[in-house]
């Protein structure tokens, strides 16, 4: 069985983000899409209500299962005897880091490759930063999200003004 993991903070999860799941999805037996629990950081979004906007999204999906995972892409993908990890390129400033985390995954894990996917030039702009701020002013995130996550996305950022 290929498996593969796409993991990610997600925080929302995004048009490109989906985009990348539904492409890998269609190269591998199963999709692991893995959110990170990152304790340094604090995120608009809980890593459960994370969780729960991917499902949502991704619920047409058949390979496709989602699951938080703390600590490095590597060792989870381990985890999930997963042979790949899949990362996203928007630009290339992403490639450059995105490829030194593939060498430094490979160093650590002989058996673990990185695919990786170029987002569809319509989403290649958008960020989940971009969609945090964009929505904070009120402004219009429906070209940039997954519908079912829309209103979540708005009252979360009413809510922290």
């Amino acid at each position: 069985m290929k498996r593969a993991v796409y993991p990610g903070s997600f925080d929302p999860v995004t048009l490109g983000h989906l985009d990348i799941i539904e492409r890998s999805a269609s190269l591998v037996d199963e999709l692991i899409v893995g959110v990170l629990n990152n304790h340094a950081k604090t995120p608009l979004f809980s890593v459960e209500e994370r969780v729960t906007m991917l499902q949502d999204a991704t619920k047409d999906i058949t390979n496709v299962r989602v699951e938080t995972f703390s600590g490095l892409s590597v060792d989870f993908a381990k985890q999930c005897n997963a042979g790949f990890l899949v990362r996203g390129l928007r630009a290339i400033t992403d490639f450059e880091y995105e490829l030194q985390m593939a060498h430094t995954n490979r160093s650590m894990d002989s058996e673990i490759d990185t695919l990786f996917l170029t987002t569809n030039l319509k989403y290649a702009y958008i960020s989940s930063t971009t969609v945090k701020e964009v929505a904070f002013y009120g402004g219009d995130i429906t070209h940039f999200v997954p519908e079912a996550v829309i209103d979540r996305i708005y009252r979360r950022a009413e809510e922290k003004k």
